[in-house]
This record gives C-alpha cells, structure tokens and sequence, in this order.
C-alpha cells in the first residue's frame, strides 16, 4: 500500500512563515489588527481565514508574492497575483523601461537580475567582464553568483574574491529567508559554497565604507561597488523578484579608465 503525502494546511503554511519571522501570535495579531485567538484558530484549522485574511497575515509577514499566491492555493483559493513572463506583451513597458535604465548606466556594468539572480537582461559593459569564462558557464539561464564564484568563471580575477564571496553568500542567505526557503536558492547555496573559497577562509572587517569588488579586466584592476533597486509598485510575480544591479567605481582610477 502507498500513500500520498497530503499538502501542507494554509493555517500549518501560516505558522510556518510566523515562526520564520520570529513572531508571537500576539505580534502578528496586533500588527494584523486581528485578535490573537483568531490567528490560533487559523493556524490550528479551527477557522478557515478568507482570502483577504490570508494576504493580510502575509503582507505583515513580509511574505513575496509568489508565496502569497501559494498560500492563497492552499486555501483553496486562486492565486491573487499574475506571474507573465518577462516577454509578455504587458510587460513589454516595464522591460523597455529597464533596459533603458541599464543603457544609461553604461560605461559602467549593470544587471537586470531575476529573484534566483538569474541574468535577464545586462549592458554592454558586462561583457568585458565575462572574458576568460568557461563557455558552459555562459549559456542561459546565467546565474551571477555561480559566474563569480566558479572557479572557471570570475572568480580566478577577482583580487578580493574571500571577501566578495563572503558578500553574495551573506546576500543568498538572506534571501533564502525571505522567501521562505527557496529550494532553487538553497541548491544553489550548497552548489557555491562547496567551490574553493580562494584564499583565506577568515575575511577580516575591510577599511573601506562599502564591500567592493575587486576585478581584472583588460590589464587593469576595476573597484566597484554595487547598489541594488525592486520596482516598489509591482503587482505581477515576475516584475517584484526583478532587480538592477549596477556596479559604480569604488574609486578614481576605475572611474577614469572606463570614461569614453
């Protein structure tokens, strides 16, 4: 005889990100503006919450989108959010509007990134630091992170690379909370971090105001330091896990190398 696991309750999902946000059932409640003995009732399936109650407990919680649409699934409800791919026709404003951003930032490198740090779309600049990159690691989907800590990727010209590689793991940590345990992210936490760590495994405090990347490119050493924006309006799945990551020069000597 098999059996089949049955899927988790909305109340036991609920929980679940709760005690991942370290909240009491009192803090979600008042946040809420719910009472704590009906946020009980929800997570134990005393009481089955709305669709509204569910998106309310998940804006509190911080809970991305897609997780919302999950949470609304398991409820026995349909999902609130769209999730369009990004050549989707209605996206198509949104996408231009991007790629325009990332035009602008040129002559300095620039991503537009997915929520699995997956390359949607980069500048012209970018390509000049991909030279020297195993091919296999240039084929779509191109993931940033696997690109900069494979050892047959950036990471052999990164001059900083343990602190760097520090940064993007402290990075993928946190959002593998965010999203609740993301099993995409995870796999691709344990695929990085079982890559060499490129030096000393101790990174001490650095003396400069932000992390900087450290690159060799074209003969020259590059200082960036990279700042990442969300669309803070976003009601589709697909735009609220996109993000640019721009690279600015950490200093004058970068700065002056890439001016036209």
């Amino acid at each position: 005889m098999t059996t089949t696991a049955m899927p988790p309750s909305v109340g036991s999902e609920l929980r679940r990100w709760r005690e991942l946000r370290s909240l009491s059932q009192l803090a979600l409640a008042t946040q809420a503006e719910v009472s704590t003995r009906h946020v009980s009732y929800v997570e134990n399936g005393r009481s089955r919450p709305t669709p509204e109650m569910i998106v309310r407990l998940a804006e509190v919680m911080r809970v991305p989108m897609a997780e919302q649409n999950r949470l609304l699934l398991a409820g026995g409800f349909a999902p609130r959010y769209p999730h369009r791919a990004t050549d989707d026709s209605v996206l198509a404003p949104v996408m231009a509007g991007l790629r325009s951003l990332l035009d602008a930032h040129a002559p300095y490198p620039a991503l537009l990134l997915d929520d699995h740090w997956d390359i949607v779309d980069a500048n012209e600049p970018v390509d000049g630091l991909l030279v020297g990159c195993d091919r296999s690691l240039l084929e779509p989907p191109l993931n940033v992170i696997r690109l900069c800590l494979h050892p047959r990727g950036i990471a052999p010209r990164i001059r900083n690379l343990p602190v760097w590689r520090a940064h993007l793991l402290h990075q993928l940590d946190r959002r593998i909370t965010h999203t609740g345990g993301d099993q995409a992210l995870v796999a691709l936490r344990d695929e990085v971090t079982a890559y060499p760590a490129g030096g000393e495994r101790s990174v001490r405090p650095s003396a400069d105001p932000v992390v900087p990347l450290e690159i060799e490119a074209g003969g020259l050493v590059l200082r960036f330091f990279s700042v990442a924006s969300q669309i803070e309006s976003a009601s589709d799945v697909t735009v609220d896990g996109l993000h640019l990551e721009t690279f600015v020069p950490a200093d004058a000597r970068t700065r002056q190398a890439l001016s036209p």
